[in-house]
């Protein structure tokens, strides 16, 4: 079986480091805009790294000077790749092609973390708003687009933003299609840190790390009861967080952890 680490990917840099994966959308020069093959490598690399035991964070980052620009306008003026087709053969392509990033991230068990290193515009904003934590620098923007362009977020903006910003602003920022500068978007907690470019690498690295040292299994089922917890009722969402907390309470981590506190020292957590 092929390590798809290994493995080359069109308009796609996957590298592992340690217990990190760092995914990189690489068409600099169409500032990262999504293609076909990048969404289909894209959600096949999620997955399998999701399934890799050894992999503890996800990193998402876009090469060169953007995040990711979101849609090709060029391939939406010839009306090729994603943008061909006739009204029923497009909401086909949306279904079975850039929908499955949303439906691909929403299932990951695995910590994901969006590098902002430049624009993130239109599904550019909603791929980061998509991740579970973003931290950029003094290049980030961010900006819901689609309205500039006469188009809706089709890859599931209206689901994500609002869930990061509140539905007040996201109306506002979808509406309005506005550029969010660095400043405004740390206060609206579409960065949750925003550091010099010089230090976004190191930074980004550092809040990896920490991650990475908890217990992958808490980690896993605290990520996935937020998640639930967004839709949840209260009493639902209890019993899940009492069935997540009966198997973590019985793990060889949680013993570990209980180990290295009366011990003054940092726990070496294993995954079980």
């Amino acid at each position: 079986m092929t390590d798809y680490v290994t493995e080359t990917y069109n308009d796609l840099l996957v590298k592992k480091d340690g217990a990190s994966l760092w995914i990189t959308l690489n068409r600099p020069e169409y500032s990262n805009a999504f293609s076909d093959e990048m969404i289909t490598n894209l959600c096949h690399v999620l997955r399998e790294a999701d399934w890799d035991n050894k992999i503890r964070v996800i990193i998402l980052t876009g090469e060169g000077k953007s995040f990711c620009a979101g849609g090709d306008v060029k391939a939406m003026e010839d009306q090729t790749g994603m943008f061909a087709g006739d009204p029923e053969e497009l909401r086909r392509r949306y279904t079975r092609g850039i929908q499955q990033i949303p439906i691909t991230m929403e299932v990951i068990q695995t910590p994901i973390v969006a590098m902002v290193n430049g624009p993130a515009i239109g599904a550019g904003c909603d791929l980061a708003c998509m991740c579970d934590i973003r931290i950029g620098c003094q290049y980030s923007r961010f900006g819901e687009t689609f309205a500039k362009l006469a188009l809706v977020p089709g890859d599931g903006g209206t689901f994500f933003l609002q869930r990061v910003v509140g539905y007040a602003k996201a109306m506002e920022l979808s509406l309005t299609g506005r550029i969010v500068d660095p400043e405004e978007a740390l206060s609206l907690g579409l960065l949750g840190q925003l550091v010099d470019t010089t230090e976004l690498r190191s930074k980004t690295e550092e809040l990896v790390n920490t991650i990475a040292a908890n217990s992958p299994v808490a980690v896993s089922m605290i990520k996935k009861a937020i998640r639930q917890a967004r839709t949840a009722e209260i009493n639902a969402h209890l019993d899940l967080l009492a069935a997540y907390q009966g198997i973590t309470q019985r793990t060889d981590d949680h013993f570990e952890g209980v180990r290295a506190l009366k011990e003054k020292r940092k726990p070496e957590f294993k995954g079980n």
